[in-house]
């Protein structure tokens, strides 16, 4: 997508093909920041430390992370490959333990390599596989985005003409995935339809991933405005609110669905209050290995410190700020689970589903 006009993917292969290029998140939406990732250590320190985010992109990231461990352990035998190698993924396994693209992505390079004999060859399949995974991404949220937009249009025509409104929560962009988003790319190609929209932005704490939602939404032309997390339910009530779409980072078998943490709230308030309530789901996060999500997805808990200050950009500097007394506790839970029975449908890049008809929609549908 675009960035002061120039296009740009979240994650990409740098021209010398032995290191790994990000935008790095942590800086946004303040400063525009490539980090160049060169080992795989560093890739797994990028993916636990937040310097990128989001399912997809995440299983991207650890997709290259194979790779790049590969060019390092290419000079050694094929013992101490194979050794280094399942280290390697082992350690890019344990970064997150939330989305599910992170073991799917590790899973299908560890098939790859496992059907070459020699290292040379395992090096080209990692590369190959990588971008694969990169580029199927891209492809799965544009047809995603085609089948979501398609029902933001049906939605609209009964609007007499007034822009939509939808309310998301956290970030599903582009900037969450390799490029387009998730649901993000329902709304760009809505947009590019010609269909009148407007974007409540859930500020999501405690890392404000809203902003990063707002930015993206503003540098590609998508009309916006950024709300505090627990006014949600206020606009629903007051039909201020058409349609509540969210991405997912794992959903389970029956439908339910883990995403960050708050988005329970908001299927509870749309479910009292009739607006409909759509999950963007592209199939790699969909993991039919996990009957439910209710007490069998693992919550990532993160470092306190993300809920007890907040960072900011005051008098020329990006700075960090304290928030509450020394000495309080906190707790940070990721992520939590909206059972499916709070979900309208699920937009994949197969169709729109519901609840009962997802798992056969989906079945056999996972790339690798």
């Amino acid at each position: 997508m675009l960035i002061d006009g120039k296009r740009f993917r979240s994650i990409w292969l740098a021209d010398d093909a032995r290191s790994v290029l990000i935008i790095d998140q942590r800086r946004l939406p303040f400063t525009v920041e490539v980090e160049t990732i060169r080992s795989c250590r560093q890739m797994v320190t990028a993916i636990r430390d937040m310097h990128l985010r989001g399912a997809p992109l995440i299983g991207a990231a650890a997709a290259y992370g194979v790779y790049l461990v590969c060019l390092e352990l290419a000079d050694l035998g094929s013992a101490a490959f194979e050794k280094g190698l399942q280290r390697a993924i082992a350690e890019l396994n344990a970064s997150r333990p939330t989305a599910v693209n992170l073991r799917w992505a590790l899973e299908r390079q560890r098939t790859a390599l496992a059907a070459c004999a020699s290292v040379k060859d395992k090096v080209g399949a990692a590369r190959r596989t990588a971008d694969a995974v990169a580029e199927e991404d891209v492809a799965i949220c544009a047809r995603l985005g085609r089948h979501g937009a398609d029902l933001l249009a049906e939605m609209s025509a009964g609007l007499g003409g007034r822009p939509i409104n939808v309310l998301t929560h956290c970030n599903a962009g582009w900037l969450a995935t390799v490029d387009l988003g998730t649901v993000t790319s329902v709304i760009y190609e809505a947009a590019g339809r010609g269909i009148p929209l407007h974007v409540w932005v859930d500020e999501t704490r405690p890392r404000n991933q809203g902003a990063l939602t707002s930015w993206e939404l503003g540098q590609n032309g998508v009309d916006n405005t950024v709300i505090c997390d627990n006014a949600g339910g206020h606009l629903m009530q007051h039909g201020m609110v058409d349609v509540v779409i969210v991405g997912t980072d794992r959903t389970a078998r029956n439908g339910d669905v883990a995403n960050k943490i708050g988005t329970y709230l908001k299927a509870l308030a749309a479910h009292d209050t009739r607006v409909p309530f759509y999950v963007a789901l592209p199939s790699p996060s969909f993991d039919p290995d996990t009957p439910v999500g209710v007490g069998l997805i693992p919550i990532e808990e993160r470092d306190s410190r993300e809920v007890l200050t907040v960072r900011g950009y005051g008098d020329g500097h990006e700075r960090t700020v304290q928030l509450f007394a020394d000495g309080t506790t906190a707790a940070n839970y990721a992520f939590d689970v909206t059972p499916a029975r709070f979900v309208t449908g699920y937009i994949t890049e197969h169709g729109v589903f519901g609840p009962d008809t997802l798992a056969p929609g989906l079945a056999g549908s996972r790339h690798g």
